[in-house]
C-alpha cells in the first residue's frame, strides 16, 4: 500500500486533474475579452503626445533614439500602414500587451495555479490594474518591457524547475527588455535572488552565465550605437532617473535638461509618500477587495486541497514584486520618480495575491470590473470631453485634443512650420505627415529631433526665408537672425473647434497656441 494514501480519508475524493480545454477555457477568454476591449478604446481614443513620438520613430528605425532604445518604435510600425489612424498605430502594441498575457497565463499555471478558477483571477489581477488597462492601449515603452519582463520571468521559472537550460532563453528575453527600456536591468538582481534561494548550486553551472553572455549580446547593438552617439541615450535616461548631470555624456542642448530632484527632508519624505502613494492607487477598486480579505479574515473552502505555489516559483515572484519597489524607493528620495518605473511588480505580484484573495474572489472580480468602467469612461472622455471632471483630471484631454485640427491650419499656412516642443512636433508630424515640421532648437527640453534623423534638423544659420512657429508662449521667443512679423493665437476650448483671436470662448482653454512668422532681420 502506497503509505501517502493513509494520510486521506478515504470519503474525501481526490480532486479531479482539470483537462487542458477546461482549464484554459476561462482564461482565454478573459484574455480575447480584453483584446477587443483594447481594440475598441485604441480606436476610439485619439493619440496622446508621447505616442506620436514614438510613432514617428517608426518611420526612421534605428538601434537607439535620444530618449530611449528602439523597442518602442518597432510597436509603431502599423502608423507606416495607415498615417494618422490612431487603431492602425497601436496595432503592434495591442498585439504585444496580447502575447504578454498569454505569457503570463503559462507562467502563473507553471507556477502552481492548476486551478481554472486560480488562474483566472491572477490574469484578472494582472491585467485590471489601472495600469494594466491603459498599458494594454497607450503605446509606451513599457509596453515593450512588459512582455520582456513577462518573457524572461516564465523562463527563469523553468530554470529553476530544474531545466537549468532555460536561462540562457531567460538571458535572450532579458538582452530584448534591455532594448525596450533600461529599466529590464532590475530582473538580474531578481534571477540572482532567486537563484540563491531555491536552486544555488545552479551557479556552479555554465548556464546562468551563459545567459548573461546571451543577454550582453542581444543588447550589444544599442551599447554599439551608444558608442557612437557619445552614450547618448544612456546618459540622458542616467541623468533623467538620478537627477544628476553626467558628465561626459554629450546630450544636445544639454542645459535644457531639468535634473532637479527633492532638496529638503521635508521633500525627500512627500516624495517617498507619494511614490508610496501611487503604487497602492495602481491597483484602483482592487484595494477594497484586498482591504475585505484583510478585515474579513475569511478561508477558502477548500484550502487545504487548493494548489498552492510551488517554492522555485514563490522565490522569484517575490523578488520580481519586492525588487522594483524597493529599487524606486530609495530614489524617489533624491529624484523625481516616475510612476511607471516600477510598474513591472504588478505582473509578479498577482499570483501571490491570487493565492490570499481566493476568498473574495467575487470582490475582485467585481473590482476589476469597476477599474475596467473606470479607464471606459475615462478613454470615452479623452476622445469626446463629455464627463463634469475638473481641470485638474483633464490631462488626457489636454494631451490628445486640437491637434487634429492645428496639424490642419499648420498645412494651410505660407511658408515652414517649426514648434518649440517636440509633443507639439510629433502630434503636428502625426496628423499631417506630409508638413515635415520639426522642433526648433534651444526653446524648450532636446529630443530625437534635434538630431536630425527622423525630421530635418532645424540649422538656424541656414535659413534665408520666412518661418512659422508654433508655441505656447504670449510673446514671440527672440531668435537670433529673424524677427516676428505676424501673430495669430488659437484657443482650444473642450466641445469646440479651434477659436482665432478675440477673448476665448471658455473660461480655461485646454491650449493657447500662438502662431508666430518670422523672416530674417
Amino acid at each position: 500500500m502506497n503509505p501517502a494514501s493513509t494520510d486521506r480519508s478515504p470519503s474525501t475524493p481526490r480532486p479531479a486533474a482539470p483537462t487542458p480545454a477546461s482549464l484554459w477555457r476561462v482564461p482565454l477568454m478573459l484574455i480575447a475579452a480584453m483584446t477587443l476591449w483594447r481594440i475598441a478604446i485604441a480606436a476610439f481614443m485619439p493619440v496622446t503626445q508621447d505616442e506620436a513620438y514614438y510613432f514617428d520613430w517608426a518611420r526612421s528605425l534605428a538601434w537607439g533614439y535620444f530618449d530611449h532604445p528602439p523597442g518602442v518604435a518597432l510597436l509603431g510600425l502599423g502608423t507606416l500602414l495607415e498615417p494618422g489612424s490612431a487603431l492602425m498605430a497601436r496595432l503592434g502594441g495591442i498585439l504585444a500587451s496580447t502575447l504578454t498575457l498569454l505569457v503570463l497565463a503559462r507562467l502563473y499555471l507553471n507556477a502552481g495555479l492548476t486551478r481554472s478558477r486560480d488562474l483566472s483571477l491572477a490574469l484578472l489581477l494582472a491585467f485590471a490594474t489601472l495600469p494594466g488597462l491603459a498599458g494594454g492601449v497607450l503605446i509606451t515603452p513599457e509596453t515593450a518591457l512588459a512582455l520582456a519582463w513577462a518573457l524572461a520571468l516564465h523562463e527563469a521559472e523553468r530554470a529553476l524547475a530544474g531545466d537549468r537550460r532555460r536561462w540562457v532563453t531567460a538571458g535572450v528575453a532579458t538582452g530584448l527588455g534591455l532594448l525596450g527600456k533600461y529599466t529590464m536591468v532590475l530582473v538580474g538582481p531578481v534571477f540572482l535572488w532567486a537563484i540563491l534561494v531555491a536552486d544555488w548550486r545552479a551557479l556552479r553551472t555554465p548556464w546562468p552565465y551563459l545567459g548573461g553572455l546571451a543577454a550582453l549580446l542581444v543588447f550589444s547593438p544599442n551599447i554599439l550605437w551608444n558608442a557612437q552617439h557619445d552614450w547618448l541615450t544612456m546618459g540622458f535616461q542616467f541623468g533623467h532617473g538620478f537627477s544628476i548631470e553626467v558628465a561626459g555624456f554629450a546630450a544636445p542642448e544639454a542645459d535644457a535638461i531639468d535634473h532637479e530632484g527633492p532638496q529638503s527632508a521635508l521633500e525627500r519624505l512627500g516624495s517617498l509618500l507619494g511614490y508610496v502613494g501611487t503604487q497602492l492607487g495602481f491597483w484602483g477598486a482592487m484595494l477594497v477587495a484586498m482591504l475585505i480579505r484583510r478585515v474579513g479574515r475569511l478561508r477558502s473552502v477548500g484550502a487545504d486541497s487548493a494548489p498552492a505555489l510551488s517554492g522555485s516559483a514563490r522565490a522569484l515572484l517575490i523578488a520580481a514584486t519586492g525588487f522594483p519597489l524597493a529599487f524606486f524607493g530609495p530614489v524617489s528620495l533624491v529624484s523625481e520618480v516616475e510612476a511607471n518605473w516600477p510598474v513591472v511588480y504588478l505582473m509578479s505580484a498577482a499570483p501571490l495575491l491570487a493565492v490570499w484573495l481566493r476568498p473574495v474572489r467575487i470582490w475582485v472580480a467585481a473590482a476589476a470590473g469597476v477599474n475596467l468602467l473606470l479607464v471606459s469612461l475615462y478613454a470615452f472622455h479623452a476622445a469626446t470631453d463629455a464627463l463634469p471632471l475638473p481641470d485638474s483630471q483633464n490631462r488626457i484631454l489636454r494631451e490628445t485634443h486640437g491637434f487634429a485640427e492645428l496639424a490642419r491650419i499648420a498645412g494651410e499656412l505660407d511658408a515652414p512650420v517649426y514648434a518649440d516642443r517636440y509633443q507639439t512636433t510629433a502630434m503636428l508630424r502625426f496628423y499631417r505627415p506630409d508638413l515635415d515640421a520639426t522642433q526648433w532648437p534651444g526653446l524648450t527640453r532636446p529630443s530625437e529631433y534635434l538630431r536630425g534623423q527622423i525630421a530635418p534638423r532645424v540649422r538656424p544659420g541656414e535659413l534665408f526665408g520666412p518661418f512659422w512657429l508654433v508655441t505656447r508662449f504670449a510673446a514671440p521667443p527672440p531668435i537670433a537672425g529673424f524677427r516676428a512679423e505676424q501673430a495669430r493665437v488659437f484657443f482650444d476650448c473642450p466641445r469646440r473647434t479651434l477659436q482665432e483671436g478675440g477673448r476665448p470662448a471658455c473660461r480655461r482653454p485646454l491650449h493657447t497656441w500662438w502662431l508666430y512668422r518670422y523672416r530674417p532681420d
